[in-house]
């Protein structure tokens, strides 16, 4: 991600935004109007062009920010991110579709293995299928609002970073330390499988602190020890095969989950 910033471009005051929606159920989009206590300052700031789940308006030709939803599930789809990627300054992913191909992800590899049958009652307006990936597989993303469904105000937060610019970090770290911070108790001492051991931090163990395992949707951790992981089910009587079967929600076309192997 490069993190381009709106204003250290020459672009006009109030940056043009477009939001778009590719394969996912609309959940993150939703999700800016959960924002309600922060939605008007928030556009107030900015120029909303285009909104595909709020108008049946075409996309304008020109600006500066796209808002991007959903996993890249056909050719027509790769030609939309590609196009967003070359008319805007700034690309931000929402959510785990976009991300980390989210659930859409889960038939990457089945179609890979029998591409005519993955997909056997598609609609033929949904053009030709490709095996499902994250927008960033396909171009270059400068921001990304993590997990399924996104947190509408880590999204206001990452705008605010792409509108003025910003040096905050992003996040490698796992999970697991959160919940140390949080003071939980861990799902492992009850047998229990939790992937946040090997998801990456972000979130605040949210899940966990209110008492249900993390699935994973923050995506793999760059930081995360896969044989370790495996160990720690094994000595906690966990079955290692429903880590790996757990790892394929979220993780299913990452390329780290290989390498890590």
């Amino acid at each position: 991600m490069s993190g381009n910033c709106i204003a250290c471009q020459e672009k006009p005051k109030v940056p043009r935004v477009v939001v778009v929606g590719l394969a996912s159920c609309f959940g993150c989009q939703l999700q800016i109007t959960n924002a309600e206590e922060h939605l008007l300052d928030v556009l107030g700031q900015i120029d909303l062009r285009y909104w595909q789940l709020a108008s049946s308006d075409h996309m304008p030709d020109e600006f500066d920010v796209a808002v991007i939803e959903g996993a890249v599930t056909t050719e027509e789809a790769e030609a939309t991110v590609r196009d967003l990627r070359e008319r805007a300054a700034t690309v931000i992913a929402i959510g785990a579709c976009a991300t980390t191909a989210g659930i859409p992800g889960m038939a990457a590899s089945e179609f890979l293995e029998r591409p005519g049958q993955v997909y056997e009652r598609v609609p033929a307006a949904c053009g030709t299928m490709v095996s499902p990936r994250p927008v960033s597989a396909v171009i270059d993303v400068d921001y990304e609002v993590r997990t399924c469904p996104m947190d509408a105000l880590d999204f206001v937060d990452v705008l605010q970073r792409a509108l003025y610019g910003s040096n905050k970090t992003v996040y490698t770290k796992t999970m697991c330390g959160d919940c140390k911070r949080n003071e939980t108790s861990c799902f492992f001492g009850k047998q229990t499988l939790c992937l946040g051991l090997v998801t990456r931090a972000g979130c605040g163990a949210r899940c966990v602190n209110l008492g249900r395992p993390c699935n994973g949707c923050r995506g793999l951790s760059p930081d995360a020890n896969l044989p370790s992981a495996r160990e720690a089910c094994e000595r906690y009587g966990v079955p290692v095969a429903d880590f790996d079967k757990a790892l394929e929600m979220f993780n299913q076309v990452n390329p780290a989950l290989a390498t890590h192997e």
